[in-house]
């Protein structure tokens, strides 16, 4: 009895031919799908390592008293100290420098509070951060400086011109995130927190996105298609940086944790008291800091020029030609050598 149903199912010599057929095709598919992951970490791990090499390699390490402290400078002419965004890290300070500043100048762009390598300190506040800048030109030997701070460097660039009047001969502010009294409730992120939380739990996500759905990372830095489609070369470039920059997030991850010390209302930002000439820009449709944060702060900064636009988003593209002759000419209208 048995035999005859096991003769009709499954040991007849059509069967046994068919089933080492399917057999050779499961384990082509399993042979190519290691193959395929196996070459994935094989590219995710050398670029990593590229990565980190880069990095390393373009800058260098001070200690101050709120500890170490990464930054690189370049360039030839007043100093000016570049303060990046949430984010960042020195090398987004070289991308906002050469975007919006140009030549000219000696740049100093340091990463700030949790990023890349200068890691966090036991005060987090964006004072003591205003002090490390300071302890970081005072190792350059640099007197005075012009500030150039954009999105979440506004705020201790803005402390640093309180607490140290005296060396801070002008500011150039782009994009303005919120500082106190202002509050993070007007912000609209792209995407849900806990799905920040999960791209940037590892470097590996973000990577595959990079490389298999680039588009769909580019909401994040507020770069949208119709910006896109305006963006001459030069930003094209530019914004293809941005978004490689990210890169380790999970280096960049503590920094973009600690925006939030901008906001806390036991800091102090006593704008009124600013004398130096300041240039404010802001765009009507960021979408990740609202166009009132640029209003507030151009108003209540005594004598602040403003530069309202109606159109370039977060990272004000379609005018980074125009906003780079405007800051050069504002930058060697207030600084000397």
């Amino acid at each position: 009895m048995f035999q005859r149903i096991l003769s009709k199912t499954g040991t007849t010599p059509r069967n046994r031919a068919r089933h080492r057929a399917w057999r050779r095709i499961v384990l082509g598919i399993v042979g190519v799908l290691a193959i395929g992951a196996a070459a994935t970490a094989i590219a995710y791990t050398r670029d990593m390592q590229a990565i980190h090499d880069r990095l390393q390699a373009g800058s260098q390490l001070i200690e101050t008293r709120h500890g170490p402290l990464e930054y690189t400078t370049w360039g030839d002419g007043p100093p000016v100290l570049v303060i990046h965004g949430a984010g960042g890290g020195y090398d987004q300070g070289i991308s906002i420098a050469q975007a919006y500043g140009g030549d000219g100048f000696r740049w100093i762009s340091p990463s700030r509070f949790g990023y890349l390598r200068s890691p966090l300190p036991a005060d987090v506040s964006t004072a003591a951060q205003a002090d490390a800048f300071a302890d970081l030109l005072d190792t350059l030997e640099i007197e005075q400086v012009a500030i150039l701070a954009m999105s979440g460097g506004v705020p201790p660039a803005l402390q640093f011109a309180q607490r140290y009047p005296d060396r801070t001969v002008a500011l150039v502010l782009l994009s303005s995130a919120p500082y106190t009294p202002l509050t993070a409730d007007e912000q609209e992120f792209p995407m849900p927190i806990w799905l920040y939380q999960a791209l940037f739990s590892s470097d590996f996500p973000y990577w595959l996105m990079q490389h298999l759905s680039r588009s769909s990372l580019e909401p994040l830095f507020d770069i949208t298609p119709e910006l896109q489609a305006i963006a001459p070369p030069e930003e094209q470039l530019f914004m293809a940086h941005m978004v490689d920059s990210f890169q380790p997030v999970t280096a960049r991850f503590t920094g973009l944790q600690n925006e939030g010390s901008a906001i806390d209302p036991a800091a102090r930002y006593q704008l009124e008291t600013l004398t130096m000439p300041t240039f404010v820009v802001h765009a009507q449709d960021d979408q990740i800091n609202p166009f009132s944060f640029g209003t507030y702060t151009a108003t209540h900064i005594p004598d602040a020029q403003f530069l309202p636009l109606e159109t370039g988003g977060h990272l004000l593209l379609g005018h980074h030609a125009d906003i780079r002759t405007q800051v050069q000419r504002f930058l060697q209208q207030n600084t000397t050598e």
